[in-house]
């Protein structure tokens, strides 16, 4: 992995889906850019522990450590760190609200950016019909997806020792499904419909894995992504403009660029 020399600080960084305790987990990416960026807010919007793969096999090692060292360092040092679990880490549901180590623990938040848009912060399982109706299908389909990992892990191992970037074979797969791209859409707009019946101008959430910003009928729809396929994250810039970050994109660049592999929507007007 190339190390980048400068750091950035930002208003607010929002990351999710980590899923520490997999082999799957791209924890090195992960505190790299937990190292080298700054910011007065830390949302983490769900599965950041996996306690699903956690309860069948115990996988945890130095760099999944120093994650969650840098996290409580940075709470511990001024930042406002909110923690929403997700499905896959659901156990934590059973203690909100509570605030352990300077971490807020919360079912859902609320943040406004610099210009004044007021965004839903949560994770989104709620309205992924399979894991709400069909559990025995939500985990028949995490084995599925571990299988893919595995395959992807060794498929980029050998692409590494052949000097070739790194390449998300599953997500390449996702995109190959058309209805995995229909269930997505469902998935977005069930999303934007909700904060827009909660009077928000926008959302942000995790879960589906699929980094995405953009206005779904008016409503911002804003996806962070994961830490185990694509390594992004959501920050907002201290005017209040949204970008996604692909920090696995900008570790394939030997320098550190303005524009590498980012999205962004402009601060409002």
């Amino acid at each position: 992995m190339t190390v980048q020399p400068l750091s950035r600080r930002y208003r607010a960084i929002f990351i999710s889906d980590l899923h520490l305790g997999t082999r799957g987990c791209r924890a090195d990416f992960l505190a790299d850019f937990l190292r080298r960026t700054d910011c007065q807010s830390l949302y983490l919007v769900g599965d950041i522990v996996d306690g699903w793969r956690l309860k069948r096999s115990w996988y945890w090692d130095e760099t999944h450590d120093e994650v969650l060292r840098l996290i409580l360092a940075k709470a511990k040092n001024g930042t406002e760190v909110t923690y929403i679990p997700g499905n896959h880490d659901e156990l934590f549901r059973a203690w909100m609200p509570m605030e352990f180590a300077g971490v807020k623990l919360r079912a859902h938040a609320e943040h406004t950016t610099a210009d004044g848009r007021r965004l839903l912060i949560m994770h989104g399982d709620e309205f992924d019909s399979v894991v709400r109706y069909a559990r025995f299908l939500a985990v028949l389909g995490d084995w599925a997806y571990t299988a893919a990992l595995v395959v992807n892990r060794w498929f980029n191992a050998a692409r590494r020792r052949l000097g070739y970037p790194y390449w998300s074979l599953s997500q390449w797969l996702k995109r190959q499904v058309k209805e995995a791209v229909k269930a997505i859409d469902r998935f977005e707009r069930a999303l934007a419909q909700e904060a827009r019946r909660r009077g928000f101008d926008g959302v942000v959430c995790g879960h589906i894995h699929h980094a995405e910003m953009r206005e779904v009928d008016g409503i911002l729809y804003l996806n962070d992504g994961d830490w185990v396929e694509s390594c992004t994250a959501l920050v907002e810039h201290m005017d209040g403009r949204l970008e996604l970050i692909d920090w696995a994109a900008l570790n394939r660049l030997s320098h550190w660029r303005d524009q590498p592999a980012q999205r962004a929507l402009p601060a409002a007007a």
